[in-house]
């Protein structure tokens, strides 16, 4: 096979083709897939980034085009930054006018790089100091999916389960509000965000039968302003007489108790450690609840409400709206943690505003975002715990032979605990009308085993052994593009490893995504042709972004530093070693350039037109 020019190493299997699952249009004849929509609103400027989504909705769609289909061939890297910290790096650099704000994993130390600078340099750094007990308390890494930026300061959460705020301008702390108790096992691993004024914040540590929660706070101050558990009564899950769920089986008083055995909802976690999403006209956030604790279902006979679910909540009250579980009584540990990407469409004739879920569980679900009904629900890629989904009543139906009991060897359960996709996020684009989206290849041998609650330490009980479809170690991953209207897939590229990154699509008609084992790749969005790859020095399991630069010139920025549950593949031949390095890219590698540089080392920005 001949290597793609601009590849880097040897021509790759997967640029061959995309597995076609629909015909893409011809370059002449482009339309919308789906017709589908999305604000964005909260995006800032045109050149920036300024949170992990990009915009309230997630759809971390860039309309740069400077680097598109055309030219991408041609991206080398223009400067790299490493910042020491060996655990899995997760989330994504902003870039807020001329500078780029960074926080590594644990001991979670923030920068700012000056990117009027050559190779940028260092404006200031920030060391927290976070308690080294968290480090024990965290279930799958000392890992931080994001940080945020809002009214001149730079917030995140730290492992020892506080939320920071730093002063963008001098890296000097403005607050700082502890949330929890790490001693109790709880951590806080998911990314700030901030709308309507607020920073919400949520819990780690359902592994360790925390009971879970969101949480708003000023802004300004770090005071806290409302907390809604997950689980208990409907005072502290903030249900009240505006909630109003969709389906007959989720409407009644104190469901977070009712669905549980006799007091077990007090460790029955439900944390909330995934990405929130805002829709400033309905005034609602959205977010996911983890797994029910313990993991073994024997234990806890019941729907366990509200975990492995979603939650539509006032801002300004935190009181919620109406609220769906995807995986009633959930016995595989498969959450419900993960985004909801903010769509309006078309179904069935009728415009909706919806959200598009992928969960855990497989499948991908379009959901009315004003009431909670289930519009779509179809399977991402393969499982077979669900024998298909019964839309009367919004639930997945179960196939009773793969329900786990105690003591017992449960073989080639699809998917594992991890889901067919993880935390990772999804793209959209508005030009095509698709989602994309890194996926999963793998089933597991489960074993429960019962357990008992001991504060601060596992609430676990499962013995899992990973594997790939096949059995036979083959692909454990792919990068997909979804169609939300349909449910259908519309090509797959698929990938040896596991897809942990996240994904951005651009308005050049590319999609980006990396592989944990180190490859970044750049794909056209409408055909799943990979036009350019490259081998990183660790694996990718962070967000990618782009950003126009002080030069004028559009850069690609993603860090590779492997960790976090990606790591259950570290035996496979190929993993890559651990890492901690920024990659920034440009066409040709071009960048600013120091003024003590001989004159032919100077290189003007590159003019291109998009194609």
């Amino acid at each position: 096979m001949r290597a793609l020019p601009g590849v880097v190493g040897i021509a790759l299997a997967c640029t061959a083709s995309a597995i076609a699952q629909a015909q893409p249009p011809g370059p002449a004849a482009r339309q919308s897939f789906t017709g589908a929509t999305a604000s964005f609103d909260g995006a800032g400027k045109p050149g920036e980034w300024t949170s992990q989504a990009r915009d309230y909705a997630n759809t971390r769609f860039s309309p740069l085009n400077q680097i598109n289909a055309g030219n991408v061939a041609s991206l080398k890297i223009a400067w790299t930054f490493a910042d020491g910290s060996q655990y899995g790096h997760e989330g994504a650099p902003l870039v807020v006018g001329d500078t780029m704000y960074l926080v590594t994993p644990y001991p979670n130390i923030a920068y700012a790089l000056d990117l009027t600078k050559p190779s940028p340099s260092i404006k200031w750094s920030f060391q927290p100091n976070p308690s080294p007990t968290a480090i024990g308390k965290a279930c799958c890494d000392a890992v931080l999916r994001g940080w945020a930026y809002a009214d001149g300061k730079l917030i995140y959460n730290l492992l020892d389960a506080h939320t920071v705020a730093v002063d963008a301008q001098t890296g000097k702390e403005v607050w700082r509000t502890k949330m929890d108790d790490v001693d109790r096992g709880v951590t806080m691993t998911m990314s700030a965000f901030t709308a309507d004024g607020k920073v919400f914040v949520g819990n780690s540590g359902g592994e360790m039968g925390v009971n879970g929660w969101l949480a708003a706070l000023e802004i300004g101050t770090g005071k806290e302003l409302w907390r809604a558990h997950a689980v208990g009564p409907d005072k502290d899950i903030l249900i009240g007489e505006n909630f109003k769920p969709f389906y007959p089986w989720m409407k009644g008083k104190d469901l977070g108790v009712t669905t549980w055995p006799a007091d077990m909802w007090h460790t029955g976690a439900g944390s909330s450690w995934g990405f929130i999403s805002y829709d400033p006209e309905q005034k609602l956030v959205f977010y996911g609840t983890s797994n029910p604790g313990p993991r073994v279902p024997a234990q806890r006979p019941g729907d366990n409400l509200w975990t492995s679910a979603m939650f539509a909540r006032d801002p300004a009250t935190g009181q919620a709206k109406w609220a769906y579980q995807f995986t009633p009584h959930d016995q595989w540990d498969y959450d419900g943690v993960n985004e909801a990407v903010l769509l309006d469409m078309q179904i069935d004739g009728k415009m909706r505003k919806t959200l598009v879920h992928f969960d855990r569980n497989t499948y991908a679900y379009t959901i009315d975002r004003t009431n909670g009904e289930v519009l779509v629900a179809k399977n991402f890629a393969y499982q077979n715990w669900s024998t298909g989904f019964d839309m009367k009543t919004g639930r997945p139906i179960v196939n009773p032979a793969m329900a786990p009991k105690p003591g017992v060897k449960l073989e080639r359960v699809c998917p594992p605990d991890l889901g067919q996709k993880d935390w990772e996020p999804p793209a959209f684009s508005p030009n095509t009308g698709l989602l994309y989206v890194g996926v999963f290849n793998i089933c597991m041998d489960l074993t429960d085993h019962e357990v008992s609650y001991i504060p601060g330490t596992p609430y676990d009980g499962m013995e899992m052994k990973r594997f790939s479809v096949d059995g036979k170690d083959g692909n454990w991953g792919g990068f997909i593009a979804w169609d939300p209207v349909h449910g259908k897939k519309i090509w797959e590229i698929p990938e040896k490893f596991m897809v942990m990154s996240g994904a951005i699509a651009t308005a050049g008609d590319l999609v980006f995504y990396g592989t944990t084992d180190g490859w970044f790749r750049a794909v056209d969005a409408w055909t799943g042709k990979v036009l350019w790859s490259q081998k990183l020095g660790s694996g990718i399991i962070g967000q990618p972004i782009t950003y126009t630069g002080p030069d004028g010139r559009q850069y690609v920025a993603v860090a590779a530093g492997v960790g976090g549950a990606a790591m259950v593949q570290k035996s496979r031949a190929g993993f890559p070693p651990r890492g901690n390095t920024v990659y920034v890219f440009s066409l040709n590698g071009d960048t600013i350039q120091a003024t003590e540089n001989p004159p032919d080392r100077a290189t003007a920005p590159a003019a291109s037109t998009p194609q």
